[in-house]
């Protein structure tokens, strides 16, 4: 395969600030900026990307199950503006990257940061959707971390090649197409064993999975379905459409969403009934 972009790196890299406000070599904040508190237990800072509609759509899930303590204020976070390096949310969270979440119910607030870690934090504090049984268990973490180390490959290699590089790589999109592909056939191969990634219970190993390798397939990301033909992936599919039509699934997809159709936009939710009073079509309307 031939070199598409003529480049030859320099013997020391210098930083192009041409990537503009999302990226940089530097951690830390670049702005005095204090986070608005809600008055609910949990403040969560965030945007309604898969990793922020995992943590939505737990804490759904949890109010769902009747965890009332799960009430929770969700604030957007706008990160085409750089509000992740505001001196507030670099408080919570140091690497500067959504979801964040401050946990108010105790005395010392408690910070979490990196989804995955927010997941497992409110499986164990509110004992949901995270079996006790050690095998369960083991199996539940284990496609957990899966989607951890392996949604970077869809999104930040696929999903940034194939969508948003300002020149298309055909070694860069046939690299992450190819391990994209082959993340999408381990999941259906496991799917086909299973109700769900952990078994016959719905977990939060399914909840991590979903809003990346659910949106994938069902064509709401990137808008590489077609070209991943993902129809070859009938276990995925089925077992997508199931958590599609949980309640909780759909409001926590819709929750700091800034994007498509805008009765699917709760770009802050504050309480239970913004879902019905507060989306953007009602707001605009």
């Amino acid at each position: 395969m031939t070199d598409q972009t003529g480049y030859t790196p320099p013997k020391v890299w210098v930083w192009d600030k041409s990537f503009g406000g999302l990226n940089r070599p530097i951690a830390g904040a670049t702005q005095e900026k204090e986070l608005p508190v809600g008055k609910h237990p949990f403040q969560l800072y965030s945007l309604g990307t898969p990793n922020g509609q995992k943590v939505t759509i737990l804490l759904e899930e949890l109010l769902a199950a009747g965890h009332t303590g799960a009430e929770y204020d969700a604030w957007l976070i706008r990160i085409s503006e750089g509000e992740q390096f505001g001196s507030g949310f670099v408080d919570v969270n140091p690497n500067s990257k959504i979801p964040a979440l401050l946990d108010r119910s105790s005395e010392k607030p408690v910070r979490v940061f990196e989804s995955g870690a927010i997941l497992l934090y409110l499986a164990e504090k509110f004992g949901e959707f995270l079996p006790q049984d050690p095998a369960e268990r083991a199996e539940t973490l284990s496609w957990l971390f899966w989607q951890i180390g392996s949604a970077p490959y869809l999104g930040g290699g696929f999903g940034h090649f194939y969508a948003y590089a300002p020149i298309k790589i055909q070694y860069a999109i046939d690299r992450f197409a190819m391990e994209t592909k082959r993340q999408l056939d381990v999941l259906d191969k496991r799917l086909s064993e299973s109700a769900y990634l952990g078994g016959d219970n719905y977990t939060i190993a399914d909840i991590a999975v979903f809003p990346w390798y659910g949106g994938l397939i069902k064509g709401w990301l990137y808008n590489g379905a077609e070209f991943l033909s993902v129809d070859e992936y009938k276990n995925v599919h089925r077992w997508a459409d199931t958590l599609l039509a949980r309640p909780a699934v759909q409001r926590g997809r819709i929750v700091n969403r800034l994007n498509g159709d805008p009765a699917e936009q709760l770009h802050e939710r504050h309480d239970a009934s913004d879902f019905d009073t507060k989306t953007q079509d009602k707001i605009a309307g």
